[in-house]
């Protein structure tokens, strides 16, 4: 035992606890305890309670050499026991409260008057959540069986770790995508019974979350599929496309992107009504994710004011084409679109020119107070007779076209298929240019790329302009969409959120802006009934972000190269050059001794 580490297993297994016990306190387990992902036997709040269990003893089994097998196994279940004891302390002082407070009370009197209630300290500590702590049975029996659990999940993120490398990846993404199903089991639910007959469909899913049986083949159909594909798969299909001429290796790209495109044409009369809405809002962000990240991920000007341009290029859409009092022009959806935009680009310059020698934090600060300025000035009164105030912009008609008029959610997921279709192959096209390069260059260093001979007023300017077009697109579709503005939908959040999903897709890569859209928005619209822990969860899966992937979901290739480490970038867990698959060991063998004597 004198190879166990226990400082390290307290340590861990405390905090584990610590996190358990916190988000059971401020209410999250109880509130999310209403999705089930596995039918009666496992509850979204139980995953938030249990994986800190689970995590914890695959961290501190982490620790121990691989060859140890037995220590890091105990080390696992000793850090899962840990974590449950700051929780079963939670039962003991819901339960045991009234009893301590007597007795205090007949200790001493003066303590008649403070509350007997516990919930008058922690108020989500709730007969309802003590129950879903003790499984619905007595405290003692609950406790016992709480301890166990938490145990038994230390003791699996253990083995998860000790198992051969090429069998822990598909093992974790086998657990993900289960829990992923689950926990969507009513959106899925929703699309399916269009195509499936009410019968089959109910031997799939219960009343809430997915049948045990299901999710268990699930687990293991993908699981399997992913051993097979980090076995062989991948490695068949690096040699097949390394084979491929150039032409062929297009026209594969071709394919791949020919069928998304359909896909994503025919998405809406898969999903229904909600869920292309859901979809919908998820585009606009993609959309001023797609400009942020020109200005932030190719050309590294931190911009917090991005929301700015949304709002300019709204409010731009709603008096030129509104109907009411404050509309003027009188132009249609088509025509002031291009209007809206090149508003937003002025916009986007006039920010741009005074702040061309600010760097890092000074920018941030800057671009966050242009945003404030300009939310201000659309609630002010003396913008009022122009812009509406506080009362917004109203009567803004929808978009025509050839009589077509867009209405439905429906409608309008091709308008902004289309605006992000175009946005990505713009941004595409300028990362590959001589622009693009010299943005890149200028976010590495402003120093040396000016000593290159980059222009860096114009580099920055024509930065600044091109993300405030999208953003500014993006707003025009959204005033044409909601049919009315108003002050309070361009807040700093706004700003924020873009930011973030850009971080958590990966900075500089386009594929990151729609991952990081799909889950810091979708996935809120899809969990709405968790809408006020939204931002909880925000900074949580920031924080394991930056701990965890640092480069983002999907990373741009010269990202991952930055921050991925040196033994992880080349050479490969099981010896293999990861540029030619062949052993490192056999390769430096036939490799001419070349050292100077």
């Amino acid at each position: 035992m004198s190879e166990i580490d226990f400082r390290n297993i307290v340590r861990i297994g405390l905090i584990a606890g610590l996190v358990a016990a916190s988000v059971s306190v401020i209410g999250m387990v109880e509130t999310f305890d209403a999705r089930d992902i596995i039918t009666g036997i496992l509850s979204l709040g139980q995953v938030l309670l249990f994986s800190a269990a689970a995590l914890g003893g695959y961290l501190a089994s982490q620790e121990q050499e691989e060859s140890k097998i037995v220590p890091s196994l105990v080390t696992g279940l000793l850090v899962g026991l840990l974590a449950a004891l700051p929780v079963i302390a939670l039962i003991v002082l819901q339960v045991g409260f009234p009893e301590l407070h007597a007795a205090l009370a007949n200790a001493a009197p003066s303590l008649e008057a403070v509350p007997s209630d516990i919930r008058d300290y922690l108020v989500n500590l709730s007969p309802t959540l003590i129950e879903i702590l003790t499984f619905g049975r007595e405290p003692l029996t609950g406790s016992l069986l709480l301890l166990g659990s938490m145990g038994l999940l230390g003791l699996g993120g253990a083995i998860v770790h000790v198992v051969p490398s090429r069998f822990e990846r598909p093992l974790t993404i086998g657990v993900l995508w289960t829990l992923l199903i689950g926990m969507l089991s009513e959106v899925l639910l929703g699309i399916l019974r269009q195509f499936v007959s009410s019968a089959n469909l109910r031997l799939l899913f219960g009343t809430r979350g997915i049948r045990p049986i299901p999710a268990l083949i699930i687990f293991v159909v993908i699981t399997a599929i992913a051993v097979v594909w980090r076995l062989r798969g991948r490695r068949a299909w690096q040699e097949r496309m390394g084979a491929a001429s150039p032409a062929q290796q297009k026209r594969a790209r071709l394919g791949g992107l020919s069928l998304v495109f359909l896909l994503l044409l025919v998405l809406p009369f898969i999903l229904g009504t909600y869920l292309t809405e859901v979809v919908d809002n998820v585009g606009l962000f993609i959309l001023m994710g797609l400009g942020l990240n020109i200005v932030v991920g190719f050309a590294g000007l931190l911009d917090l004011g991005y929301v700015a341009f949304y709002a300019i290029g709204a409010y731009t859409m709603g008096i030129l084409t509104s109907t009411g009092a404050l509309g003027f022009a009188g132009l249609s959806f088509w025509a002031a679109i291009p209007i809206a935009m090149g508003v937003a680009v002025l916009a986007g310059i006039l920010l741009g020119t005074p702040v061309l020698r600010m760097r890092g934090d000074y920018l941030a600060i800057v671009t966050l107070g242009f945003g404030e300025i300009i939310r201000v000035l659309a609630t002010s009164d003396l913008l009022k007779p122009y812009i509406g105030g506080a009362q917004g912009v109203l009567n803004i008609p929808k978009p025509e076209i050839a009589g077509f008029r867009f209405v439905q959610p429906e409608h309008f997921y091709y308008l902004i298929l289309a605006g992000c279709l175009f946005a990505a192959f713009v941004a595409w096209r300028l990362r590959d240019a001589r622009l693009g390069r010299q943005w890149m260059a200028m976010r590495e260093d402003e120093d040396v790329a000016e000593a290159m001979g980059i222009h860096l007023v114009k580099t920055k300017l024509l930065a600044f302009g091109m993300g405030a077009a999208f953003a500014g697109l993006s707003g025009a579709i959204f005033a044409a969409k909601l049919g009315s503005i108003f002050p309070h939908s361009f807040n700093l959040i706004i700003s924020i959120n873009v930011l973030s999903l850009i971080i958590v897709g990966g900075i500089g890569s386009l594929p990151g802006v729609v991952v990081g859209a799909l889950v810091l928005v979708g996935m809120p619209e899809l969990l709405r009934e968790f809408a006020e822990y939204r931002f909880l969860m925000y900074g949580a899966l920031l924080i394991a972000m930056m701990l965890a992937k640092p480069e983002g979901l999907w990373p741009s290739p010269i990202r991952r190269r930055e921050l991925v480490e040196e033994e992880e970038a080349f050479p490969s867990e099981e010896g293999l050059n990861p540029f030619t698959e062949e052993p490192m060991a056999e390769q430096m063998a036939e490799r001419p001794n070349t050292a100077v004597k």
